[in-house]
């Protein structure tokens, strides 16, 4: 009830965090989520000790750099899971298999969260290629700050690893009976495959450089309207390699920017013939 709220969250309250969210990070609110977005912020409230949104929103608009990382990480949702959307990773290995004569492949997953999917597709590498040395660099960044920090230490929880298969678990996890309570480690060898860092799809320059041979950018466009969605991947496009693959996630299609892209099937594109 809005009665019972300890703040008080006007529509204008709401459409204000809805054009600031968009204009830094891109993210499209729907206008359905106004109670999320009121539960979710008043922790910062509380945090900031401040008494309104009024102020809270003052704060943002000053442009407090570690603020905006906590709201951006309070407000998108990162679900996911080892291997999830599965289909992708036998595609990957084939893809890999071609690419196996280049002393260089580098992927990119730019939606990494806490690290579930990066981590496959280095075990999709160290399984195709038969060894934890191969020419593969793997950056993984995402917009959160707190989801990069689980990933980069790679512990699990046992729940959060129960649908590997005892073969994936052995070779490429440590059972960690010690830190919180236990669970299991991503091995050293298979870490030092990958690269964590922050980057926010929207800022003007990104340090991620090309020819990226494989682009996982699966479950990020439904927070972008389409031409936020255009404006990425028109950036995207230059820095693939020739038979470069971008994944994206089986609820997305990029059909509105077929002049770049173009479907092969099961969420996986390649670049339109003229962008090479």
């Amino acid at each position: 009830m809005l009665g019972d709220r300890e703040f008080q969250f006007t529509s204008a309250d709401f459409e204000r965090v809805r054009k600031l969210i968009y204009e830094y990070a891109g993210i499209s609110l729907s206008p359905t989520k106004q109670d999320m977005v009121y539960s979710r912020l008043a922790r910062r409230l509380r945090e900031t000790n401040k008494r309104t949104f009024a102020d809270y929103l003052a704060l943002l608009e000053r442009g407090d750099r570690l603020e905006w990382e906590k709201v951006v990480n309070s407000l998108t949702t990162n679900l996911t899971s080892f291997f999830r959307e599965p289909h992708h990773f036998p595609i990957l290995a084939e893809h890999l298999k071609k690419l196996q004569g280049k002393s260089s492949i580098k992927i990119w997953c730019s939606a990494a969260s806490t690290g579930e999917e990066p981590y496959s597709i280095a075990m999709t590498v160290v399984e195709t290629f038969g060894s934890f040395n191969t020419p593969v660099s793997i950056i993984a960044t995402d917009l959160d700050t707190s989801v990069l920090a689980t990933a980069s230490k790679g512990f699990y929880t046992t729940d959060r690893v129960d649908k590997l298969s005892p073969e994936r678990l052995s070779r490429f996890f440590v059972r960690d009976g010690v830190t919180q309570g236990g669970g299991y480690s991503v091995k050293p060898e298979l870490r030092r495959m990958l690269s964590f860092q922050r980057l926010n799809l929207l800022e003007p320059n990104w340090f991620v450089r090309g020819p990226i041979d494989a682009l996982f950018c699966r479950n990020v466009m439904i927070y972008f309207d389409k031409p936020t969605q255009y404006k990425i991947l028109s950036r995207f496009a230059p820095l693939m390699s020739e038979n470069g693959l971008l994944f994206a996630g089986h609820s997305e299609s990029f059909m509105h920017a077929a002049d770049l892209f173009r479907s092969q099937g099961k969420t996986v594109y390649d670049l339109v013939p003229k962008q090479r």
